[in-house]
């Protein structure tokens, strides 16, 4: 009876060949239907929905991009307003104050010049000169190394000085200055002058520019505190042409900036319209489309952005306006339909029989079935994407009603857990290369040059051996987490963890060219953080862990060994047993970081380190040197090295007496040394017998 009850409770499955009659049956009625109903009049509605809302979105885009170069500068100039020097016209003299300028202006290209003037006449302004037209350096008649013009008038208290125009390098170095200008009076000008009768609008022009003769804007406010005034930057007539220019759409497009009076304060052709009348700005009509100024007005009452009206030739304009609210001013979007849709309008009868076409040949059902299933086959495919690039993070259980997308999403979430389970066991590098290659793991190996490492707790079992397990397991799981963590940060891969112990190797499986670089860095990065969790341990009542680290170059073979039911990947040969007698090593120095010589050629550029001993291991035909790594290469750590080396010098080739006496200086100067004290014992037992290579076991 359960068995019936679990059975009546189980979701409906429909089986994938089910699902494809049904829905061919319904698409071809419904399509079918649907595209005979469909009428000539019906696209052309569609056309100018999606030709409306193209528009729109250019149009919204463009007024957003206007809107945040007018706003970078208007909040340049909020900046300016509430400085002190401005609010209180210190501006003759003030290297600051130029100095804040020369930023703003090197931080806002399409910014000619900022500047401020003042009730009383007081007028500071800088220009970055080759902003301007050529003529305009010419006319100047500076030294090359002019970058900024700035004009200094100071009419305030004790600063008034007759005008001065001072020309600064890049560096803000004075190379010239002239008199004047005598006749300037920023009171007179339109910015000065409109920036208080007008405070909604920051835009005054475009005019003329007293400065290069060239016409352009201004954006200005009025100074909120401190002295009355206005600050100001210009943008040139052609920067503002440039960025409309940018903004049309299709070849007759059209995109123009105007005001609440319906005039034109911006176009790509505005030297043009300009030149027909200079009294004013030009009026909306001056473009010469009859139905734009009722477009505009349509949109102001109804609120709809996009607009369409007809051209004297009886052209449908398609057109979007925008506010642009820094600058309280308008931008306005235009393109013919014809052209801007030109290939869906020819083409929509041959579309349309197109369409009945692949009701006839089936495809309605493809592509009706292909929007069915889109979403969870794409979920799908981003899910084995994040696998395949190892992101491994947990995901819900992808379902569906059809039952075999069901049965695949339980596919997926099953591989996704087998994988981040496999990668917890074999290095994560290797589980890569499997699932870009597809391959299987293969017993054998390859003899390829690796950095090896093994480090080990100082006395790990006197620590661990009377304290609670599974405090043990905690303590030392954190311990393995920083140092795998410092390993792998470094390209290290994670061999195996022995006991305390962690072996690790660099350029396998992945080429590494500076796998010894890599290596040194790691084992730095570790002692690092070691340090730092020794306080933690201390703070928690735990004792601190002190890892000994041994580093070893040299070629191995490297490579799954084991059984076909069970294996490793790792290293082996006499390179992985030298690293690891080179860690067991610092017990008897007293260091903590051990390398070979193979590792201080590969890495001596960038680290410092010292010579400790020539041993003998078993299985080597030939002495090999031991050295200490000191850390990365700095004045501290390199004198430190160069004194031991030449005591080491003399342990090697001087009398046991002169020796020792080298190590006594040393160890007045460097108290507690590991390594000097090991010699220094060393020679005193052997003395005076000659110093020779003594073996290690």
């Amino acid at each position: 009876m359960s068995d019936v009850r679990a059975t009546s409770r189980r979701p409906v499955r429909i089986g994938f060949r089910t699902s494809i009659i049904a829905v061919f049956i319904a698409a071809v009625l419904v399509v079918g239907l649907t595209l005979v109903y469909l009428s000539f009049r019906r696209v052309s509605s569609i056309t100018q929905m999606a030709a409306s809302t193209f528009i729109d979105k250019v149009g919204q885009l463009g007024a957003d991009r206007i809107d945040a170069q007018f706003k970078n500068v208007r909040d340049n100039l909020d900046i300016l307003a509430g400085l002190p020097a401005i609010q209180e016209a210190d501006i003759a003299d003030n290297s600051r104050l130029y100095a804040l300028l020369a930023s703003m202006l090197r931080n806002n290209p399409q910014i000619f010049n900022l500047y401020v003037g003042y009730e009383d006449g007081s007028f500071l302004e800088m220009d970055v000169i080759d902003r301007a037209k050529p003529q305009f350096r010419a006319a100047l008649n500076v030294d090359a190394d002019a970058v900024y013009r700035v004009v200094v008038i100071a009419r305030t208290g004790a600063a008034v000085a007759a005008p001065v125009t001072l020309f600064l390098s890049e560096n803000l170095i004075q190379v010239g200055e002239v008199a004047g200008p005598d006749s300037y009076d920023p009171r007179q000008r339109p910015w000065y002058v409109e920036a208080f009768k007008d405070r909604k609008t920051l835009l005054t022009g475009p005019y003329v520019f007293y400065a290069t003769g060239e016409p352009g804007y201004t954006l200005r406010i009025p100074l909120k505190e401190g002295r009355r005034g206005v600050v100001a930057a210009d943008l040139l007539l052609n920067r503002l042409e440039e960025m409309l220019s940018r903004q049309k759409l299709g070849k007759s497009g059209l995109a123009f900036l105007f005001n609440d009076a319906d005039r034109i304060v911006g176009h790509p052709e505005m030297r043009d319209l300009m030149a027909e009348r200079r009294d004013a700005l030009p009026r909306i009509e001056a473009l010469k489309l009859p139905g734009l100024s009722a477009a505009i007005q349509s949109w102001r009452s109804d609120g709809r952005a996009q607009q369409f009206f007809a051209d004297a030739d009886g052209r449908t304009l398609v057109a979007a306006f925008h506010r642009i609210g820094t600058a309280n001013i308008r931008l306005a979007v235009v393109a013919p339909l014809d052209e801007f849709f030109a290939q869906i309008i020819s083409e929509r009868r041959a579309l349309f029989a197109i369409a009945l076409g692949f009701v006839a040949a089936m495809l309605p059902f493809a592509f009706w079935l292909g929007s069915l299933l889109a979403r969870s086959l794409r979920e799908l495919a981003r899910q084995t994407d994040e696998i395949q690039r190892f992101q491994l993070a947990d995901r819900p259980r992808m379902r569906s009603a059809i039952g075999e997308l069901d049965e695949l999403g339980r596919s997926v979430f099953t591989m996704r857990t087998v994988v981040r389970n496999f990668s917890s066991f074999i290095p994560q590098p290797i589980v890569r290369q499997l699932m870009a290659s597809g391959a299987s793991l293969k017993l054998g190996g390859v003899r390829r040059e690796v950095t090896v490492l093994f480090t080990d707790i100082a006395d790990f079992t006197a620590k661990t051996e009377k304290a609670d397990p599974s405090q043990v397991m905690i303590f030392t799981s954190r311990y393995f987490a920083a140092m795998s963590e410092a390993i792998m940060k470094h390209h290290g891969t994670i061999d195996k963890f022995i006991g305390d112990a962690v072996m690790a190797l660099w350029n396998a499986p992945d080429q590494d060219p500076d796998h010894a670089i890599h290596a040194c860095e790691a084992v730095l990065d570790c002692l690092q953080r070691n340090a730092e969790l020794n306080k933690a341990f201390r703070s928690e009542g735990w004792p601190a862990y002190t890892t000994r680290f041994g580093l070893h170059l040299g070629d191995a073979v490297v490579g799954n060994v084991g059984s076909a039911d069970r294996m490793n990947y790792t290293a082996l040969g006499a390179t992985i047993n030298l690293a690891s007698r080179l860690e067991g090593l610092n017990k008897n120095y007293g260091t903590q970081v051990l390398v070979s010589a193979a590792v201080r050629a590969r890495a001596e550029h960038k680290f410092a380190f010292r010579s400790v001993d020539q041993i003998r291991p078993k299985g080597f035909a030939e002495a090999i040197t031991v050295y200490e790594l000191r850390g990365a290469r700095g004045e501290s750590e390199l004198t430190f090295c160069a004194c031991w080396e030449a005591v080491y010098a003399a342990i090697r080739g001087a009398e046991p007496a002169t020796a020792l006496l080298h190590i006594a200086d040393f160890l007045a100067e460097y108290p507690g040394d590991g390594v000097a004290q090991y010699h220094a014992e060393r020679l005193r037992e052997v003395f005076p017998q000659p110093l020779l290579d003594h073996p290690v076991h």
